[in-house]
């Protein structure tokens, strides 16, 4: 995973309120990461309410006041989808569910914000996205939840949603992130994902 991929998610989390903690700054590659090293990012929303009810499992920007604390593993596997066998041939995606790493997501997260057992660590998977076409999707995210993931986000979804809050008139000179956006919008290179999606829209009515 390049740091680029991770810097998406880390901005789209803080954009949207929440504090966010890195766990490692490493690769690993020659060896089975440690329960410790599965853990990409661990989210905190300061902000967050006990509410009614829980936040959808398709966690758009708007779901995510719902989420109190998570930890996020992220697949930046931009070259295809993820269907239900891709998920069953690759079992490593899920590794950031097992015992051992909720373990250790526990200890990491503050003592004091463990102690309600109903309020568990949200567990979000970061990914591509999903099959469009039934039964596929639903499939895919069947297994996805008896697997354990509590919820998902699409690296389009997040681009979308960084696309509409970045301000041209701003410099980001502390995201590199954010100024490449800045920079691609300020020439007309990327449009608002408001006015993405309604094209979208108009062209499938077409």
């Amino acid at each position: 995973m390049s740091a680029i991929d991770e810097g998406i998610v880390r901005e789209y989390f803080e954009q949207n309120g929440f504090l966010v903690r890195q766990v490692r700054k490493y690769q690993v590659q020659s060896r089975k990461k440690h329960s410790e090293e599965e853990i990409d990012l661990l989210v905190y929303n300061p902000a967050w309410r006990r509410s009614r009810r829980k936040a959808d499992f398709f966690l758009f920007s708007s779901e995510l006041p719902y989420v109190h604390r998570a930890v996020v593993a992220v697949k930046p596997w931009h070259t295809g989808v993820f269907s239900a066998g891709t998920l069953r041939g690759s079992p490593e995606i899920l590794r950031f569910l097992e015992e051992e790493v909720v373990k250790e997501v526990h200890r990491l997260f503050p003592a004091e914000e463990t102690e309600e057992s109903e309020d568990e660590p949200a567990k979000i998977l970061v990914l591509p996205g999903l099959p469009t076409q039934e039964p596929y999707r639903s499939q895919s995210v069947a297994l996805l939840q008896e697997r354990g993931v509590d919820g998902i986000i699409s690296f389009r979804a997040m681009l979308l949603d960084l696309i509409d809050k970045v301000e041209v008139n701003r410099n980001y000179r502390k995201s590199d992130t954010l100024q490449v956006l800045r920079i691609l919008k300020n020439y007309d290179l990327l449009r608002d994902g408001q006015l993405d999606l309604l094209t979208g829209d108009r062209r499938a009515k077409h």
